[in-house]
């Protein structure tokens, strides 16, 4: 203890001479479900603590994410710089001054703490005994009945009352998800096989507006990069692997991508890209262990679609360390879990940034606190103001729970209520990201895993209106699961791809995967494409893409109006004609958006 906190010791006569403060409760929540109280933590574990100082102009950077996202705006595409983001989302002199004071009354010394680029972020590492005094609560060891991860958190914490108007929030307190990757139905089919599938008759495929594409009839039992780029008209395009296009897939949870599986996929879909490889970038003790053992599903299926489709533009894959499970009875920081938060300091401190970006992660969005959840989904706005595209899998559990017997579904409030309600994900569920369905079967029909439905902490963008009110208009019965959703909310997901039967290699071998973490990467490799179309005549990247699509760019996506995805004890929502909330605005036509990109 005295090599991690020597300045607890030196700083403690100011500590004791530090008059009392009134506290005022920041936030409470109910004992979370599925989560159960094993005890007191022990006074000298280790806490990560994260303080959220306000952002002192959000709001005019937001204005300018959607002007420069506006492809019918005269500033489309003209991205902020990294210094401009930070000066709009830095916090005010005053409340630096008054955190680092607030700090230094509990003996922690402005050496001890580390900030986020913008300095809206101050990290800091404290024991338990010191961050319960701070925040005027007690901290517990709390484990998942599910399969047994245990965190230290409260569920409830204050702060001094004149500290409100200079910190937003503190975590991880009341931070209780778990943020795995989508896994309910990330499975291994039982279909596995050595054996590259053989093309043999070819199906005709005729998109609702017409467009027709010939594609191989094995893929609708393996999908390969050849059935995606026949299915999405895109056979033939060449990419540069020069003109500064770049596309990177983040891997959390010790989810390693392993080179040789890459090998063996490029050797048996993409052959041309056999010995070209990936960056890794390791963020906040992220590793890039290439024991075949250690090689992940999800990892290398991210990898290996996003960078097969895109060859040969440069790819990254970040590596960023924090997982659960571990025993909270040593001295070093917690494994807290919300890795977003590193990842996104880390990202936004680079000067340049990759354009496309694809993640597989995320969790029910009544899990992760709204005050974070905001925070988190303002720091994906600072990278779209920047230029990159994001891309986040919808989930896998329909409209929940994936469950269509009322009988044995789980979709219970999260808030100590305990009734019934559609489980929206998150990240997913923030609006300036762009989320990402999925299908199924040659031709497309919805997936009946694919996440999708209305958001309870952000309201619905106003890019959505159109479509979404005219879903509720003319496409979804009045009073159908009254009290289950908000209708008001921000509207998931915005797109889809394929998300079943994906042929790739792990740990040597190779085997079918399904989940919307495949369509994510897939959806991503496509937008990495179009990227590069417009980086090589002269265009800037596309950044944010949801105004485009919901605008002009859902005349070259393929409607999916087949299908539906069940939960919480219910059928769930369809797929029908125009926006859905199964499958948004369709799956990609790159042939016709190529052209659509180049108009704007």
């Amino acid at each position: 203890m005295l090599a991690l906190f020597p300045f607890a010791f030196a700083f403690a006569a100011v500590v004791r001479a530090a008059p009392p403060r009134a506290h005022k409760l920041v936030e409470s929540i109910a004992p979370p479900r599925d989560w159960f109280n094993l005890g007191p933590a022990p006074a000298d574990h280790v806490i990560p603590l994260r303080i959220a100082l306000p952002q002192s102009d959000f709001d005019t950077l937001e204005r300018h994410l959607y002007e420069i996202s506006d492809p019918d705006h005269e500033r489309y595409g003209a991205h902020l710089s990294k210094e401009e983001v930070e000066a709009l989302v830095a916090p005010h002199p005053d409340s630096l001054r008054a955190v680092d004071a607030w700090l230094a009354e509990h003996g922690i010394p402005e050496s001890a703490c580390t900030r986020s680029p913008a300095k809206d972020w101050v990290s800091v590492n404290v024991p338990v005994s010191l961050a319960e005094t701070m925040l005027d609560t007690k901290f517990h060891v709390w484990k998942h009945a599910t399969d047994e991860d245990q965190v230290v958190r409260t569920t409830s914490y204050s702060l001094p009352e004149h500290m409100h108007a200079h910190i937003e929030l503190v975590q991880p307190t009341t931070f209780f998800s778990r943020m795995k990757y989508h896994r309910t139905t990330f499975r291994f089919s039982d279909s596995q096989s050595d054996a590259p599938s053989v093309p043999g008759e070819t199906i005709l495929v005729v998109n609702a507006d017409g467009t027709k594409v010939l594609v191989d009839a094995s893929c609708n039992t393996t999908i390969t990069i050849t059935c995606l780029k026949q299915l999405y008209n895109a056979v033939g395009y060449k990419p540069s692997a020069t003109n500064g296009n770049q596309i990177a897939l983040t891997g959390y949870l010790e989810q390693f991508a392993n080179v040789e599986d890459l090998q063996l996929f490029y050797a048996d879909q993409v052959p041309g890209a056999v010995n070209s490889s990936f960056k890794v970038t390791l963020i906040n003790g992220g590793e890039n262990n290439q024991t075949a053992s250690e090689a992940g599903g999800e990892a290398d299926l991210d990898v290996q679609f996003a960078l097969g489709l895109s060859f040969p533009t440069p790819g990254t894959f970040f590596s960023t360390g924090g997982s659960p499970p571990f025993i909270p009875d040593v001295r070093t920081p917690s494994d807290s879990n919300e890795p977003y938060t590193a990842w996104l300091d880390f990202v936004l401190a680079q000067p340049k940034l990759p354009q496309t970006i694809s993640t597989s992660y995320g969790d029910d969005e009544q899990t992760v606190p709204e005050p974070f959840a905001k925070r988190v989904c303002a720091g994906f706005a600072q990278l779209g103001a920047r230029g990159t595209s994001l891309m986040f899998s919808s989930g896998d559990g329909g409209a929940g729970d994936g469950d269509p017997d009322p009988a044995t579904q789980i979709c219970q409030t999260n808030d100590g209520r305990n009734v019934t309600r559609f489980i929206p994900g998150f990240p997913a569920s923030c609006p300036f990201v762009t989320a990402v369905g999925g299908t199924i079967d040659i031709p497309e029909i919805a997936v009946d895993f694919s996440g999708g439905g209305f958001s309870n902490y952000f309201s619905r963008p106003s890019y959505q209106d159109h479509v979404v009110s005219e879903f509720f208009a003319t496409k979804f019965p009045k009073g159908t699961y009254a009290g289950l959703f908000n209708p008001n909310g921000r509207a998931i997901p915005d797109v889809a791809a394929e998300a079943d039967r994906f042929r790739v290699f792990i740990g040597g071998q190779a085997f079918h995967i399904g989940g919307t973490s495949a369509a994510s990467p897939t959806f991503a490799g496509f937008v990495s494409l179009l990227n590069d179309v417009r980086i090589s005549h002269g265009r800037p990247p596309l950044g944010f893409l949801n105004p485009f699509l919901y605008s002009k760019g859902f005349a070259g996506l393929n409607d999916i109006t087949v299908g539906n995805a069940p939960g919480c004890g219910t059928p769930g929502f369809n797929a029908t004609v125009g926006w859905d909330p199964v499958t948004g605005l369709g799956t990609p036509n790159f042939g016709k958006l190529k052209d659509l990109v180049l108009s704007i």
